[in-house]
């Protein structure tokens, strides 16, 4: 398999710490997208929207977008842990998928990109307090959930908890604090300490 991605992208990061998680071998392929190279051609006819990451798979095929990766890999190498069959569990995990794509790319992901200046990424509309007040939303239903159960879906982690896990812990970097959640925390910790866990990634702290 090949991933085309970006170290600093959260949805990168999906994707790398699921297959991490999985074991399952695989070639990283940077995307300059400081330089336009999510615009060339030869990128395009992998990810029609000019967007990362994408997966090609081991048959050859590209997949884009890191929920439909997500999918793809839990039910491929995961069997029905990382993605259960049944269509109530099924449904408790795409509830999840939906928060992220919303109040979390909305909320905890912009407010990231804003506070670091990332122009380009998630388009420049919105401010940080409207990112904020859907963080907010975001983190309250997290909190509300983790304050009873382990993980966000099962009995155990599946893509929910991958996919809502990257853009909440890197919300710091927005410039504003994640204070007051003691479940996300303590649920960071789980996942951090789940065997074949890979960093999420930071942006270094400044010299002095």
């Amino acid at each position: 398999m090949k991933l085309y991605d970006l170290e600093r992208s959260g949805n990168c990061y999906k994707i790398r710490l699921l297959l991490a998680f999985l074991g399952q071998a695989y070639e990283r392929v940077p995307v300059a997208l400081d330089e336009g190279a999510q615009r060339a051609a030869e990128f395009l006819r992998l990810s029609p929207r000019g967007q990362i990451p994408v997966l090609v798979t081991d048959e050859g095929t590209a997949i884009w977008d890191s929920t439909a990766i997500l999918v793809y890999l839990a039910r491929r190498y995961g069997k029905e842990q990382w993605l259960p069959g049944d269509p109530l569990s099924m449904a408790r995990v795409m509830q999840w998928l939906a928060l992220e794509q919303n109040e979390g790319r909305y909320g905890t992901a912009r407010a990231r990109v804003i506070g670091l200046g990332l122009k380009g990424a998630l388009g420049q509309t919105g401010t940080l307090d409207e990112s904020r007040r859907l963080a907010e939303i975001a983190f309250a239903t997290l909190e509300g959930r983790l304050t009873d159960h382990a993980w966000l879906a099962a009995d155990h982690p599946t893509i929910a908890d991958i996919a809502c896990y990257p853009y909440t812990a890197l919300y710091p970097e927005s410039g504003l604090a994640l204070d007051g959640y003691p479940a996300i925390h303590a649920w960071f910790a789980r996942l951090e300490a789940w065997p074949g866990y890979v960093p999420v990634p930071r942006r270094p702290a400044a010299a002095g």
